[in-house]
């Protein structure tokens, strides 16, 4: 693609204006001065009412980038013959050339010799061209570029410039702080840093004292602003600030930051974040899906809400209840799967987002190097108000990927686990398989069977001797039900907290039981038990048989009643509380626990 230069694209906009054509310029429709001319020939009033009535064709001229084009379109009509390149490059004092795909500014631009404002936004320029700019210019635009180095910008001198904005641009390295000085803009009064790169919050603040004049400052969007020592660093760093990010600063707020500037051991790099779930509610009665499975079995549903959140470790004077995914490495997951396909499960995740649950329309893509804690709230029973009261405060050093997150937003999942507890085959099969087991377990040590029976209840003996049932649990079954995702970008713009309800969109097929997920090891087990009993069908007692026929049959009908007919149930909207709260401290006594040791 080619690159457009500015100056062409001023001179496109110049031609565009018609200053030679009628009703403008020196041509035979006007009357001459000695006005002997027909009634063909038109008065220079009458020209310019053409040129100013609201319904005239030639009134409808687009004069949005600069206030001087309808200045200048009546000067050629009034005056046509001052109409040279000179006279028309001199008139303009303000030129706003936004969104017109310009990649370089040519030195064309000197030729405005009295351009004092220079709008440039939402262009495509890479870099700043230092001889390139008039000295005269007192505000310079420059936003929603892809400038990424202010090198360019920094070694060309502007001595009258006092509106400088270089918001939206990827800048924010070490040369980048270094390149902003007093001495290059002494007499700047108002700078826009908004929604850039920039980290180190001490050492921008340090560089932006050195413009005596600075009075506005715009630096929200930055990472550096979502750690705690945000804005009280600032405030109190840079005194002469009198408006920081669009609010002015009251006496009552310096006195709250006082001493923030002083203290330099100040942990300002690191930001704090605490998650709380709260109450869910609309989830449908789990008993209702399972009406007509067999008496004999017994289902415990719970629920619970995953998520995952950039964290680091946590510093020693913070006592945080998070797990970071690098000290998990050798755990097993609720799936089965190992930490160590943690991003692959994440990327199926994003998947099951999009097409299963149907609640995210569209995934911004982009790349989180900082290390991601998962974490899921403590598993509850059905009732028509889940409370889960949990809370997690989460410690990020990486500021930028911590931005990157924000931007993304937070993908919550709502989880069931199932686990259906059926009555014991037999006393004496269980007794064998419990010896079994214990010889079993000798030769495996350190290994944990996914597909054991597990004795869980047991009805109590009356004093007559009756006999004792035993209930064992199948391994649980763990289902996504469905997924939310929630917008965090207000924290980035300022907003220290975002309360929201959280709305989960769950599909019927999603309470039809997974059959597919029981362990095919514990299936095999249920077989081999099946086989046992059998052989000592004819010498075991009748009872038993037919308690185990019974058994063998209510499984079947479960299976059939959740996998092969499953019964939609009609259900409402199920909503979570979901709080995020970044850490602001506002005073020094807040700020004193968290200095460096």
């Amino acid at each position: 693609m080619a690159s457009k230069t500015l100056s062409s694209e001023i001179e496109k906009m110049i031609r565009h204006l018609c200053l030679n054509d009628f009703p403008c310029g020196n041509g035979s429709w006007r009357k001459s001065k000695d006005g002997g001319d027909g009634p063909e020939r038109e008065s220079a009033d009458e020209l310019l009412d053409l040129l100013k009535c609201p319904r005239s064709p030639w009134g409808q001229v687009d004069d949005s980038w600069s206030p001087q084009v309808s200045t200048l379109r009546e000067l050629a009509v009034l005056t046509p013959e001052r109409l040279r390149k000179n006279f028309i490059y001199n008139h303009f004092t303000t030129l706003r050339i936004v969104d017109k795909g310009v990649s370089v500014i040519d030195d064309g631009l000197l030729k405005f010799s009295k351009l004092e404002e220079l709008v440039l936004s939402a262009n495509l320029l890479t870099e700043i061209a230092v001889e390139s700019l008039p000295i005269t210019l007192k505000v310079l635009e420059l936003r929603a570029n892809r400038l990424s180095s202010l090198s360019g910008l920094s070694s060309c001198r502007l001595p009258q410039l006092q509106y400088l904005s270089l918001g939206s641009n990827p800048i924010g390295l070490h040369e980048d702080v270094s390149c902003i000085t007093g001495r290059k803009w002494p007499q700047l009064v108002c700078l826009d840093l908004s929604d850039c790169d920039f980290e180190d919050q001490q050492a921008l603040v340090k560089a932006l004292s050195t413009l005596s004049c600075l009075k506005t400052l715009i630096l929200e969007g930055n990472p550096f602003t979502l750690a705690p020592a945000y804005p009280g660093l600032t405030v109190d760093t840079l005194t002469q600030l009198a408006y920081l990010d669009g609010s002015d600063i009251s006496p009552e707020e310096r006195q709250q930051f006082r001493g923030f500037a002083t203290m330099n051991d100040l942990k300002a790099d690191t930001a704090l974040a605490t998650v709380s779930v709260g109450r869910m509610r609309g989830m449908p009665d789990p008993t209702v899906r399972v009406e007509g499975s067999a008496p004999e079995l017994f289902v415990t549903t719970k629920y619970y809400i995953f998520y995952e959140f950039p964290s680091h470790h946590a510093p020693n004077n913070l006592n945080l209840a998070c797990k970071s995914v690098s000290d998990t490495v050798s755990t097993t997951t609720e799936d089965g799967s190992t930490n160590t396909s943690l991003q692959s499960n994440r990327n199926h995740e994003r998947k099951i987002h999009r097409s299963d649950c149907g609640v995210v329309k569209t995934t911004e893509t982009c790349s989180i190097t900082a290390p991601m804690s998962s974490h899921s709230t403590s598993k509850l029973t059905w009732s028509e108000v889940m409370d889960f009261s949990d809370s997690q405060t989460y410690a990020v050093i990486s500021l930028r990927d911590f931005k990157t997150f924000l931007k993304r937003g937070l993908y919550l999942r709502l989880e069931e686990e199932k686990i259906v507890s059926r009555p014991a085959a037999s006393e004496d099969a269980l007794s064998d398989k419990s010896g079994q087991t214990v010889k079993d377990m000798k030769g495996r040590k350190g290994k944990e069977p996914q597909d054991k029976l597990i004795s869980t209840k047991v009805k109590s003996t009356d004093k007559k001797g009756t006999s004792v049932q035993r209930l064992v649990d199948d391994a649980p079954i763990r289902r996504i039900l469905g997924s939310a995702h929630v917008p965090l970008q207000s924290l980035i713009r300022g907003d220290p907290e975002l309360s929201v309800i959280c709305e989960f969109d769950l599909q019927h097929k999603d309470f039809e039981v997974d059959v597919a997920q029981t362990p095919h090891k514990d299936l095999e087990k249920n077989k081999n038990e099946d086989e046992v009993l059998k052989q000592r069908g004819s010498c075991g007692k009748g009872q038993k048989n037919v308690s185990h026929s019974k058994c063998k049959e209510s499984k079947k009908q479960y299976v059939n009643t959740q996998s092969d007919n499953p019964q939609p149930v009609q259900q409402d909207k199920v909503t979570v509380e979901l709080r995020v709260q970044l850490e602001k401290w506002g005073s020094l006594s807040e700020a004193q626990p968290h200095q460096h040791s």
